[in-house]
């Protein structure tokens, strides 16, 4: 809809979808993975995408956050810098997380993004400027260290951690310290 501006209102109409209907998947009351063929195809009609398109991001099921971690990891190692800011532009799954309301990947993604943007020069995508004024409630911590300072009861590990973290990375209240030694 945002791509197409187009409201709610004017996609009802369009696609002969109840109103109240629409907005119940809008707002997530109603899963579209849930709904009928015919609503799915009449709002993929009305979008101009496939009906595939349309319902792939309900679909996708979310992974642990350590191993999204690692999954990003391994992409901008495969991909390298320059090709991985390009690959993550183009997908816009920065914003498709945060819509989601998946925020710990949303975050780290974007400041992946910003970190291997500063790390080669390249001016910071303007498209996300809403998202760099938000951060975590909690800090979020590496589950190894998490698990260290737990074991000892007490936080000298999480306060290193913190000493060392990538200054994109915190912004977002996310500890991360190391994104490019994978194997």
């Amino acid at each position: 809809m945002q791509k197409q501006n187009m409201t709610k209102y004017r996609l009802s109409k369009n696609s002969g979808i109840p109103y109240t209907t629409l907005t119940d998947i809008i707002s997530g009351k109603a899963l579209l993975s849930k709904c009928s063929a015919e609503t799915v195809y009449k709002l993929s009609q009305a979008l101009d995408i496939s009906m595939e398109d349309l319902l792939a991001p309900y679909l996708e099921r979310r992974c642990s956050f350590e191993l999204f971690k690692s999954n990003v990891c391994h992409q901008l190692k495969s991909l390298g810098d320059i090709d991985f800011i390009i690959h993550t532009l183009e997908k816009d799954k920065i914003r498709e997380y945060y819509d989601r309301k998946w925020y710990p990947e949303s975050f780290y993604l974007l400041a992946m993004l910003d970190y291997i943007s500063r790390m080669n020069d390249v001016p910071l995508c303007k498209e996300y400027r809403d998202l760099r004024r938000l951060s975590l409630k909690e800090v979020l911590y590496p589950s190894s260290i998490a698990a260290v300072s737990a074991a000892a009861d007490d936080d000298t590990a999480k306060q290193k951690a913190r000493a060392e973290a990538i200054p994109e990375f915190m912004r977002f209240n996310i500890v991360e310290c190391e994104v490019r030694n994978v194997v």
